[in-house]
């Protein structure tokens, strides 16, 4: 690590003391030994033999197998797991129900030594193309909630999958796997594996125990169902990483208080982190999944001066300054709304919900459908869509009736939900293009009959509409006969829809 950067990172870690939040170390440059370690042996293989060049660590220290596919690490004993970064070309490894298994716990005492090898599968084709689906917040809180996630979700991603042809795909489950209550991840696994695709899993702010003392044991009973918390892979020309952006400070032995998590990285994550990309060409697409956005630009959107320590990593300028190398894109979920955000550098796509508004309708509280993205690559070129639970792909947007907006009473309105500035979005008056829709801040109409009300919904009367930068206006015409909304996106794909009343778009979201 340059001297630079490790000022850098020390700097952070004062500015992290400064808002209260747990301070990070300066992150260290690969150590070639350490204190009270244990030593794992071990040989990366596949078919014909040993595997060179894969990234093996203890989420602490990364190593490299030689030519052979042999490698030695010097691990802590307290860390949990001695995993490997999958290499392209290769299969990822699961358990039965699909989800990702591509480490071995760690046993070894200090001193002692230990010996855990892999056994990697070839893919059956090329991976240069291939795709992912990303699934954020399923966050079921019951049986009955869990059930409704499989009968859902489930047919819609195999159906999803099967569309994309002969790639590879994978899935991700972005946190908030459950809501609570942790017995829920057997029916998550079961839903996976009816899913048929191998998942990696991000640890969300539901998925904790949260009578563990300190950080490290909020994540038990995730580590013993999915493994670290923290690891990456590749597909193709892409370097994925998955990260634990959660901090639980602990509990305080009464049981769990009100906000009580941040969006952090710790500084052995951070420190693991650099000599994982340290491993990655400069330019190299790299993907990164967190379930807690760098920053949600909620609390702009509400009028609100500063963003919530739960809605923003604390210290994600040090995460940006390691994905400055790359083209990096930065997936999340967490907030129950979709977003893209490119103010410090990586594209940070926040992704609309599986559950929408905690499984209270069709919608998150932005006026999003409930649903989860697709992602498609294609060499180094990353291009994505929101899918729409139970939707066509080329659902795109609802558009309102003017006058279904009392902010906006004379204009046409519609939610386009995963719109940047790169798309266009004009409306159309008896086939004639009348010009482009004007992007404001509002709250969906639909969003705002089913969420807002002390008394709705019914099941989680505390959801509310939130104001969403997505809606376009145009002061249509009363007198146009036909009016239609046309949308075309950052990749040259064009969406088309007409307007309906909010009871017509309640009807027709399912």
């Amino acid at each position: 690590m340059s001297t630079t950067r490790r000022d850098f990172l020390k700097s952070l870690a004062l500015t992290g003391a400064a808002l209260g939040v747990p301070a990070l170390a300066p992150a260290a440059p690969r150590p070639t030994h350490k204190a009270a370690t244990a030593t794992v042996n071990g040989r990366v293989t596949g078919p014909e033999g040993g595997i060179g060049g894969v990234a093996v660590t203890d989420g602490e220290t990364v190593v490299q197998t030689d030519v052979d596919g042999r490698y030695e690490l010097p691990a802590a004993p307290r860390r949990p797991f001695v995993y490997l970064s999958v290499p392209r070309g290769y299969q990822l490894p699961t358990h039965e129900t699909g989800t990702a298994r591509f480490y071995q716990p760690l046993h070894a005492t200090a001193g002692g030594t230990m010996e855990a090898s892999f056994r990697l599968v070839p893919l059956d084709r090329d991976d240069t193309r291939h795709a992912f689906l990303f699934l954020a917040d399923p966050q079921t809180r019951t049986e009955a909630e869990m059930q409704q996630f499989r009968d859902e979700i489930v047919p819609d991603v195999r159906q999803t999958a099967k569309r994309l042809g002969d790639r590879p795909v994978f899935g991700v489950g972005g946190g908030d796997l459950v809501f609570d209550d942790l017995s829920l991840f057997s029916g998550y696994e079961t839903a996976v594996r009816q899913m048929g695709l191998p998942f990696v899993q991000v640890v969300g702010n539901h998925d904790l125990n949260f009578d563990a003392p300190a950080d490290p044991g909020s994540t038990a009973t995730f580590r013993q169902h999915f493994g670290p918390e923290y690891y990456s892979f590749d597909r193709g020309a892409v370097h994925y990483v998955v990260l634990d952006d959660v901090y639980w400070p602990g509990s305080d032995g009464f049981g769990r208080e009100t906000d009580d998590y941040l969006g952090h990285l710790d500084a052995t994550q951070l420190a693991w982190l650099e000599q994982d990309l340290a491993l990655v060409d400069d330019g190299r697409p790299v993907v990164v999944f967190t379930h807690i956005p760098p920053l949600s630009t909620t609390y702009e959107r509400r009028g609100e001066s500063s963003p919530s320590v739960r809605g923003q990593i604390s210290n994600r300028a040090a995460l940006y300054e390691l994905l400055d190398p790359f083209d990096a894109h930065i997936i999340s979920g967490h907030v129950h709304e979709n977003e893209h955000r490119f103010a410090d550098g990586p594209h940070e796509h926040v992704v609309g919900t599986v559950c929408g508004a905690w499984w209270t309708g069709p919608v998150c509280y932005d006026g999003t459908p409930k649903g989860y993205a697709v992602y498609n690559v294609n060499g180094e070129s990353v291009e994505w869509r929101y899918k729409a639970t139970g939707q066509e792909a080329d659902h795109q947007m609802r558009v309102y009736s003017p006058g279904t907006r009392p902010e906006a009473p004379d204009e046409l309105v519609a939610n386009v939900w995963s719109a940047t500035d790169h798309w266009t979005v004009v409306w159309y008056e008896d086939g004639i293009r009348t010009g482009e829709m004007t992007q404001r801040v509002g709250l969906d109409p639909l969003s705002r009959r089913l969420h807002a009300g002390k008394d709705q919904p019914e099941k989680h009367p505390w959801v509310e509409p939130q104001p969403t930068a997505h809606l376009y206006h145009a002061p249509a015409s009363p007198d146009a006969n036909r009016i239609r909304v046309e949308a075309t996106d950052r990749f040259g794909r064009t969406y088309t829809a007409r307007p309906s009343s909010v009871t017509e778009a309640a009807r027709t979201s399912g």
